[in-house]
């Protein structure tokens, strides 16, 4: 994944990466929450999952000390930083602001 992450990152549409690990409450219940983001959104957005033990050399790239973690890149830049879960209306907001 590390190989082509900043080629995936690299896009002029936003790209929300969500650090996740399959152990972790809250990161369940953000899967249904990204499908529907997606699902609205289509395809200004670009969202990327990240198990953070599968790829713990990029989640420390990230500094990622906590999950989900979400990071949203845009041209290879971050725009945006949240840990925890947000509601689907609020993530819309944030991407849509950075698109």
């Amino acid at each position: 994944m590390k190989s082509n992450f900043n080629d995936i990152i690299n896009g002029d549409k936003p790209v929300l990466v969500d650090f996740f690990a399959d152990w972790c409450g809250p990161c369940k219940m953000l899967g249904p929450i990204l499908k529907d983001v997606k699902s609205e959104l289509g395809d200004q957005v670009k969202i990327v999952k990240i198990d953070v033990d599968r790829n713990q050399e990029l989640s420390a790239k990230y500094q990622v000390r906590g999950v989900p973690t979400m990071i949203l890149f845009k041209n290879g830049k971050q725009l945006w930083r949240q840990s925890g879960v947000l509601q689907k209306h609020q993530l819309t907001e944030v991407i849509k602001s950075h698109s």
